[in-house]
């Protein structure tokens, strides 16, 4: 069980953490894509292509779901379709040209709002500090 200090330490974290990812997801531009498109568009990039069933999985939605998502993506050259190389009865999505670079923009967009941030907000001191806390973050995340 938990002491009472790491107890209340947890929940500030995850609660600054989740403010902070809001934050960055409203400095991204404005109704380019809501946050179930940037997951979608996001693991794609980063896992490669995917068939709507593994995505709606991935993201714990139900496939019905995800078709509409994935639907308005493929209508907007951000994905597109190919048959799945083992089994013709599905298909596959991948990233377009478009699809990386609207991508890009929204990455993009938040490292900018959060670098202006660490810059204008914080001294040099506190800066050092939060790259000591990022690096025992990710120790907390590592197996």
């Amino acid at each position: 069980m938990p002491e009472k200090d790491h107890e209340h330490l947890a929940t500030e974290l995850g609660a600054t953490v989740s403010l902070l990812m809001r934050q960055m997801r409203a400095a991204s531009p404005h109704g380019e894509l809501s946050p179930t498109q940037r997951a979608v568009i996001g693991r794609i990039d980063t896992d490669g292509e995917a068939t709507i069933a593994a995505l709606a999985r991935a993201e714990r939605v139900r496939p019905q779901s995800m078709r509409l998502t994935v639907g308005g993506l493929e209508e907007r050259g951000v994905l597109a379709r190919r048959p799945h190389p083992t089994d013709g009865r599905q298909v596959v999505f991948s990233l377009t040209e478009e699809g990386r670079r609207l991508l890009a923009v929204v990455r993009q967009a938040k490292h900018n709002w959060l670098a202006v941030a660490i810059a204008d907000r914080l001294t040099p001191e506190e800066q050092q500090t939060l790259a000591t806390a990022t690096e025992l973050m990710r120790r907390l995340m590592s197996e």
